[in-house]
């Protein structure tokens, strides 16, 4: 089975993540779509991250109703600070019949060469990269690469930092979000302060 792996903090998980990973499901070769909740981010400030546990029901509540897309935390058990390469090897071992490709932004793309061991996850992942809106061009490196898969799906401009932001200045964000998620985030009262 080809399986697409989205990382992301998902601080909160909105209709934009949604889109990206129907459209990849959809409209490429992969198969499924993991959201994998990643524990922490360390270009991320850990004190505006929602606990753990919090931001997989979120993602877990955002997926129920796409068979095709699954949540993941299979991050939350693996050793920190960690690599996408650690989880790329621990996950191939413990599902060994799926073939593991990466699902990253066009931003994300463009610094991928300082990753850990990037090369090794060239060598062994495909990539599929969205568009993000960016005033970047993609490296010569990787623009031609015969692993990396330039994704023509629509730009989304929605962002967690825009929801939480929106949040805490009692705007309505609820069209940004998920019923299910905004419903829960409502409920716990998050990102209010």
């Amino acid at each position: 089975m080809k399986v697409g792996l989205y990382f992301g903090t998902f601080n909160p998980i909105h209709v934009g993540h949604l889109i990206i990973a129907n459209h990849l499901v959809e409209y490429s070769d992969l198969e499924e779509v993991w959201m994998v909740v990643t524990p922490h981010n360390p270009l991320k400030i850990k004190s505006s991250l929602l606990e753990n546990h919090h931001r997989f029901e979120l993602v877990y509540r955002a997926t129920e109703q796409y068979p095709k897309i699954k949540p993941s935390d299979i991050e939350f058990k693996l050793p920190q600070p960690n690599y996408t390469i650690f989880t790329l090897a621990h996950i191939s071992e413990m599902y060994p019949n799926h073939e593991f490709s990466l699902i990253m932004g066009e931003d994300n793309l463009n610094s991928f060469h300082k990753w850990k061991n990037y090369e090794t996850i060239l060598e062994n992942h495909f990539i599929y990269v969205y568009p993000r809106i960016s005033e970047e061009e993609i490296s010569e490196e990787f623009k031609n690469h015969p692993k990396i898969h330039i994704v023509d799906a629509p730009i989304i401009g929605i962002s967690s930092t825009m929801i939480r932001n929106g949040i805490k200045d009692k705007k309505n964000v609820k069209p940004l979000l998920p019923k299910e998620v905004w419903e829960y985030i409502d409920d716990m009262n998050f990102y209010k302060k």
